[in-house]
């Protein structure tokens, strides 16, 4: 699996009812850890036993180390993942106590990262099949072209998949439109599909996904779990119950499962089934991997923890 995407340094803060200017807040929990698009998704394809390369950038200073020496000890092979002399894109996650969030963030090396079109070189593609964009709204260059790489990377022999991401310009179908006819699989989740195509029901929002471009599509619904679009069929998952905590980075990681999954011979549904519960154990703990385990805990999980919603601590 080749992935692209953003990479980051994550300082996480729980938990944050209410701003109050010239007040202070008390917390329970204030840690650093990674974070990032990218670097979440290839983290847990890797703990899961899936092959993962990373592309991408990050600052030649000591968070840029830190991300690195997390994705290198996961076995994630980040040869070509380029250093900045501008500093780690760094993320401030403040948490409420229902785990919901809010991200402040200095952008950093994620400004310079992909300025023209991906020209995937030999050496990166040898030995992947795949290539996975990682939220394709989170680099400012991507806004630009990222339906282009997308292209190239089908034709240089890969197949392709998308992870959406919140679109904060609001330019949904600018971005995500040209990249879609060259998308073997679609991760999106229940409001950014109704962002992009304007429709308030699941099924709608596929019809119109389909209308423009979109093959396959996993429909990401939170706690209510997601629902898979697949050669004309429609499957619901339900979620995992377990107590949210911290919902940072719980798309990544479902998508992380969702390829090691596929990656060992299942089928879309059932991979999803793992996702699922991959996307369960992540919202259960504070920081964007901390929920990430091997493959065979992964499979315990989803077959001991019963499904239905997700409910706030």
């Amino acid at each position: 699996m080749l992935v692209a995407g953003n990479i980051s340094h994550d300082i996480l803060v729980r938990p944050v009812e209410e701003f109050r200017w010239g007040a202070s807040n008390w917390v329970d929990h204030f840690g650093e850890d990674m974070g990032g698009n990218g670097s979440n998704s290839s983290f847990a394809m890797a703990r899961l036993g899936l092959r993962a390369r990373l592309v991408g950038k990050v600052g030649r200073d000591s968070r840029g180390d830190g991300v690195l020496a997390k994705l290198n000890g996961a076995g994630v092979d980040t040869r070509w993942v380029e250093r900045s002399e501008g500093p780690t894109t760094t993320t401030i996650v403040i948490m409420n106590r229902a785990g919901e969030r809010q991200f402040i963030q200095h952008i950093g090396s994620s400004a310079e990262v992909f300025p023209e079109p991906y020209e995937f070189p030999a050496g990166v593609v040898e030995g992947m099949t795949h290539y996975h964009q990682a939220n394709i709204f989170s680099l400012p260059n991507w806004r630009r072209h990222g339906g282009e790489q997308v292209r190239r990377a089908r034709a240089a022999g890969l197949t392709t998949s998308v992870d959406t991401g919140w679109a904060t310009d609001g330019r949904w179908v600018e971005t995500l439109g040209p990249a879609l006819p060259h998308c073997d699989l679609l991760l999106i989740n229940e409001d950014e599909a109704r962002a992009t195509t304007g429709r308030t029901e699941p099924d709608e929002m596929a019809c119109a996904l389909r209308a423009m471009g979109a093959s396959d599509i996993v429909l990401k619904l939170g706690a209510r779990g997601c629902v898979v679009y697949e050669d004309g069929g429609t499957t619901h998952l339900p979620g995992h119950v377990v107590e949210a905590v911290d919902t940072t980075g719980a798309g990544d990681c479902f998508a992380g499962a969702l390829f090691a999954a596929l990656s060992r011979g299942m089928g879309l549904v059932e991979a999803a089934r793992v996702a699922n519960a991959m996307g369960a154990m992540a919202v259960s703990r504070i920081g964007a991997t901390a929920g990430v385990t091997d493959w065979e805990r992964t499979l315990e999980f989803a077959r001991r923890h019963p499904v239905g919603e997700c409910r706030p601590r």
